[in-house]
């Protein structure tokens, strides 16, 4: 029974292959083996493939389904329309574009595999991949934000400075009247005077100033920094909702465009495998020699297309005959003395016919 189903996978013709010897059907029992397990092959590889698109096993197990049983199709379709003649150039002309055909679909059922395999690899190189954009996502959004924020610490740091430069000017009259006191410099009297009264005023005015411009720019200083903090609040919460966009970075493309950068000696050699799986069928037939199967069904086939030939041909005798009779049947006709004459007498019977109905219409109208 097993033997049966491969063979069914072949595409061969049970009816012919089973008059031929056990050899012969056991050589394409094993071409139909291979072209099922490539299909197994295509299903898993198609299966994890859209896994990593879709996230969902059901959905991967549908649609790799289908895609399996479209390349068995495929590879049946081209085990079984290669034909076994006595020119190997012409079959392998004729097997050309079905080679292209099994390299193609090699390529399309090893890359999944290859990133199954490679995907501790590939999970690094995302990694590194991830944590670029990361600090370019950050230093992009940053570009948003920054000039503000520095436009406003510029604007603190002038505050503070002009209640610096006012406190060492206020510094600078606590000074001098205390010198004036001291009778270190100024009038160099010892005591309080008129002068060290006159100092005094000019540094309670100053000191005054100071702390109303050190009230008005605390209460500047500290809306700026409300500003900032919002600002790098606003700043943290994009880099957080554009964090998963990133950590999201893992689908089919992304992981093909990793594993192009990883060395490709290796995944060249899974390729090779696959493109050996996959035109092996194609390959045993073309080496294989012209066996009883296929003397058998060159047989058949020949025999159908000289039955097809035969009757094409003798359609085109027939119709050819029935032409040259119906010409001469007609032209001797023509020359008959009575056909003459009962066609004449008919014609004169239908112009009477037609003189008299004239005339009826004529009377009706007057």
């Amino acid at each position: 029974m097993l033997q049966s189903f491969f063979i069914l996978c072949s595409g061969a013709d049970t009816t012919i292959l089973k008059t031929c010897s056990a050899g012969e059907q056991n050589k394409y029992a094993g071409i139909g083996a291979t072209v099922f397990f490539t299909a197994i092959m295509a299903f898993i590889a198609s299966s994890y493939a859209l896994y990593t698109v879709f996230d969902n096993a059901f959905t991967a197990i549908f649609f790799g389904l289908i895609w399996g049983l479209l390349i068995f199709n495929l590879d049946r379709f081209i085990v079984s329309t290669i034909k076994k003649s006595n020119s190997f150039s012409r079959e392998l002309l004729q097997a050309t574009p079905r080679i292209i055909l099994a390299v193609i679909i090699a390529v399309v059922i090893s890359k999944p595999l290859e990133m199954k395999i490679f995907e501790k690899e590939i999970n690094q190189v995302l990694l590194e991949e991830k944590n670029a954009m990361t600090l370019a996502n950050k230093e992009q959004l940053a570009l948003q934000y920054t000039p503000t924020i520095t436009k406003l610490k510029q604007e603190i740091t002038g505050l503070k400075n002009e209640i610096i430069t006012k406190e060492e000017a206020t510094d600078a009259l606590y000074n001098t009247y205390i010198s004036e006191a001291e009778g270190t410099a100024g009038s160099m009297l010892l005591g309080k005077g008129p002068v060290y009264e006159e100092k005094r005023q000019k540094h309670d005015a100053a000191l005054a100033d100071l702390q109303s411009l050190k009230s008005m720019n605390n209460e500047k200083i500290t809306a700026l920094e409300s500003q900032i903090a919002a600002l790098n609040t606003k700043y943290d919460q994009v880099v957080n909702n554009s964090q998963p966009v990133i950590d999201g970075f893992d689908g089919l493309m992304a992981r093909i465009t990793a594993l192009d950068k990883l060395p490709w000696l290796p995944s060249f050699f899974i390729f090779l495998l696959f493109l050996a799986i996959e035109t092996s069928p194609i390959i045993a037939k073309l080496l294989a020699p012209k066996g009883a199967y296929d003397l058998k069904l060159e047989d058949e086939e020949s025999t159908l297309k000289t039955w097809v030939d035969q009757k094409v041909k003798q359609r085109k005798h027939l119709l050819t005959t029935d032409s040259q009779l119906n010409e001469k049947i007609y032209s001797e006709i023509k020359t008959e003395e009575e056909v003459y004459a009962y066609k004449k007498k008919k014609a004169e019977e239908l112009l009477k016919l037609q003189v008299d109905a004239f005339h009826d219409l004529q009377v009706k109208s007057l």
